[in-house]
């Protein structure tokens, strides 16, 4: 079946985004491009991204369309010599990506993160977090090691069940591909995190296992983590996805994280095990 997802291209006006709200201890957030082609078109049914704002800059559901920043990569090194000539780089965090993935399909072939990644390694600022479900950040192994201890790879993996998975999310990555990603980022001698984000039904003990095996430390948030406790993910109407998709609800349900944080903790570590909002402003 032919794709009727939009993609575009536009000039933007600045790279790197202050930032503030959900990732207060960052910086600067950057996004490559508006817009994520995971998921079927409107998205994958649970992203908050589908409730702000930034989700209204072109006509239609949000997941069908892309918008590309062609001139992602002029504005940055701009914007990062100006950071560096100022005495701030030195300090700066930046979030790649907060509102879109930066390794979707149309990376393949406009190269916008790997170009930012070029950018950062030539002027590297304190800490960057690149934010993806996608094994294409495999490609940019090179240029991440470059950053070294400056670079965290952040994998979302919301559950360690391929139903779930399949059910919610179809047209986003397997959940072994995405695992066999993160150990091949550690084994590059790269710091992996996994982003168990929202967390979705799991089987506990196996997830915990896996995580073990492919990541440096992990988070565990809820759908209480949409930037507005819940309130978002409510509206988006995640418990009926919930009973129509699974058959299940809890969604929303406080402490549906307890089972997995204490497996997760028991098997990695307390230190390796952050939580929510601030497991995602540990940089």
């Amino acid at each position: 079946m032919k794709s009727t997802r939009l993609y575009l291209e536009r000039r933007a006006t600045r790279a790197l985004t202050p930032t503030g709200g959900f990732l207060n201890n960052f910086a600067y957030s950057l996004n490559p491009y508006v817009g994520c082609a995971f998921g079927d078109n409107g998205g994958c049914p649970f992203c908050y991204v589908r409730a702000l704002p930034v989700a209204r800059a072109h006509a239609g559901a949000w997941g069908a369309w892309v918008i590309a920043k062609l001139n992602l990569p002029e504005l940055l090194e701009s914007e990062l010599r100006a950071l560096a000539a100022a005495g701030k780089l030195q300090n700066a965090s930046v979030f790649m990506s907060s509102a879109t993935d930066p390794y979707q399909g149309y990376e393949r072939r406009l190269r916008l993160a790997r170009a930012a990644l070029e950018q950062f390694a030539l002027r590297p600022p304190r800490r960057v977090v690149v934010q993806t479900r996608s094994p294409l950040v495999e490609r940019d192994i090179d240029l991440l090691g470059v950053l070294g201890e400056r670079v965290i790879v952040s994998i979302t993996l919301e559950t360690d069940d391929e139903d779930v998975r399949r059910a919610l999310t179809p047209s986003s990555p397997s959940v072994t591909r995405r695992l066999r990603t993160a150990r091949r980022l550690r084994e590059a001698g790269l710091y992996v995190q996994l982003a168990i984000a929202p967390m979705m039904p799991n089987n506990a003990e196996r997830f915990a296992s896996l995580a073990a095996e492919v990541a440096d430390r992990v988070i565990v948030d809820t759908y209480a983590g949409d930037g507005a406790g819940g309130e978002r993910s409510r509206k988006l109407g995640i418990e009926e996805i919930y009973q129509r998709k699974l058959g299940c609800g809890g969604a929303l349900r406080a402490g549906a994280e307890t089972a997995l944080v204490a497996a997760m903790k028991a098997r990695l570590g307390a230190h390796r095990v952050l939580l929510g909002q601030d497991g995602f402003n540990a940089i």
